[in-house]
């Protein structure tokens, strides 16, 4: 199956849980406020209860091979539009069609018990990702061999150096093959000959996918491994086009 992804006039709302008359920073026009400030979306106000427009009319497509960067400034909506293509949030308004299968390397930390060895925690976040019982075992002895932590893998997790627990979380996270990879920033982890070895695997995962959207705010990385890059400012689209267009 060919992978796909089409964003359709995409908005996304967030509720206010306290009306406030006065936002300080901004300037009312109309319902609308202009925003002074150079991060977030914009505050959308009504009789009701106001609200955050982080994503407001998004409009693309990407197909087979395409590789998206996302740049703006903190708040511009970058993270907020990968949650929205993993479908962790779902659009208030405008639609989203996904053909393929989805791999989002966000916080791959995420799931690890202190308690456990990282053999146990290599299944705990196999079960978070979504992964079989089966992908659990047949990935096993890859990422252990990868994360070159020898015996320690039977060792509980909170005995590991932060650098040994970078080296498990990276190994897990990119045991996959994807289809759509969604990154928010460049994964590395470990010293410097692990780093070599991740940053490896990592343009190996970038190869590999169907179809990639990353967010950073290293244009020289960007460059490097994208066709396309999409300027978002206050959750809107500033320019979209190829690299050279946008980021020069």
């Amino acid at each position: 199956m060919k992978s796909s992804i089409v964003v359709e006039n995409l908005s996304l709302e967030y509720r206010m849980h306290k009306k406030r008359r006065i936002i300080p920073g901004f300037k009312r026009k109309g319902q609308i406020p202009i925003p002074q400030s150079t991060v977030g979306g914009d505050f959308v106000f009504s009789r009701k209860q106001p609200k955050l427009r982080a994503l407001n009319d998004l409009s693309f497509s990407l197909g087979p091979g395409d590789r998206l960067g996302l740049i703006g400034a903190n708040g511009a909506g970058k993270s907020t539009l990968l949650m929205v293509l993993a479908q962790i949030y779902q659009p208030t308004a405008g639609r989203l069609i996904v053909e393929g299968r989805v791999d989002a390397l966000f916080n791959i930390g995420l799931g690890f018990r202190p308690e456990a060895t990282g053999r146990r925690n290599i299944v705990l976040r196999g079960l978070i990702n979504g992964w079989s019982s089966k992908q659990i075992a047949e990935r096993m002895d890859e990422i252990i061999e990868f994360s070159e932590l020898g015996d320690f893998i039977d060792m509980p997790y909170k005995s590991y150096s932060q650098g040994m627990a970078a080296r498990l979380a990276f190994s897990i996270a990119t045991a996959v093959t994807p289809e759509i990879l969604l990154l928010d920033e460049w994964i590395g982890a470990g010293d410097t000959d692990f780093q070599k070895k991740a940053k490896d695997r990592m343009l190996n995962l970038v190869e590999d996918a169907g179809i990639m959207v990353i967010a950073s705010h290293n244009h020289n990385l960007l460059k490097q491994t994208c066709n396309k890059i999409l300027h978002l400012e206050h959750g809107r689209i500033l320019k979209l086009g190829p690299v050279s267009e946008v980021i020069g």
